[in-house]
């Protein structure tokens, strides 16, 4: 069973869902602060677990939990709970945390489909020199459950290709396809996070590196 109708929820489409649901439903927007879209998660999940005890639960949080500049933020804190009250409450699940994702549509404001509108559209951005982002195609998600998830249970992975890129190595790389220059001012600011992913990952993403990885997506996306 799939919950959601999102991107994620989209991606996992083709996958056999027997004996497992993927909860693809929760907040999507990293600046929410009602409590209300917090609640609605929270009682669907509850809802999920409670009909489905004898499913494995598929749940997909975010690589922010581990950014301190945003540990305070109400979508981290509220992620961290959904983590915790699955843990106490799933006999088999599998939290997935997932970078920046890159797809075709979905929410406008994520990293790319920021830069890309804004490249593409001639607008003004301001660069934040010091910045650093993970990145993950929404096509590895599913490939990823075929390829390394199936005996994984009760486990959290941080899930995005292993390679932190500057702005500038993607707004360079944006530019270069778009034949069109990005027009920013640059300012000594920015911060990243250091993810330690598991073998797992590190097995999924062997034999490509981060230049092919970032080409691919500009290609497939842009």
């Amino acid at each position: 069973m799939i919950i959601g109708r999102g991107l994620i929820a989209t991606s996992l489409e083709k996958l056999n869902t027997e004996g497992i649901v993927y909860f693809a439903s929760g907040v999507s927007n990293s600046l929410e602060t009602k409590n209300s879209e917090f609640e609605r998660e929270l009682s669907l999940l509850t809802e999920s677990i409670h009909h489905h005890k004898d499913c494995r639960l598929v749940y997909f949080s975010t690589l922010s939990v581990n950014d301190q500049s945003k540990k305070d933020s109400p979508y981290v804190l509220h992620k961290l709970k959904m983590e915790d009250f699955i843990r106490e409450n799933s006999q088999d699940y599998l939290i997935l945390r997932i970078g920046n994702i890159v797809g075709k549509g979905g929410n406008p404001n994520t990293l790319f489909n920021f830069l890309k509108s804004r490249i593409s559209g001639g607008l003004p951005f301001v660069l934040h020199k010091k910045a650093k982002r993970t990145l993950v195609d929404i096509d590895d998600i599913p490939q990823f459950f075929n390829s390394e998830c199936r005996h994984l249970s009760n486990q959290t992975i941080d899930f995005s290709y292993p390679y932190h890129y500057s702005l500038n190595e993607i707004i360079e790389a944006m530019q270069k396809k778009l034949g069109q220059k990005a027009i920013y001012e640059e300012t000594d600011e920015g911060d990243f996070y250091t993810v330690d992913f598991s073998s797992s990952v590190s097995r999924y993403y062997s034999g490509t590196d981060a230049g092919n990885y970032l080409e691919r997506l500009i290609a497939k996306y842009l």
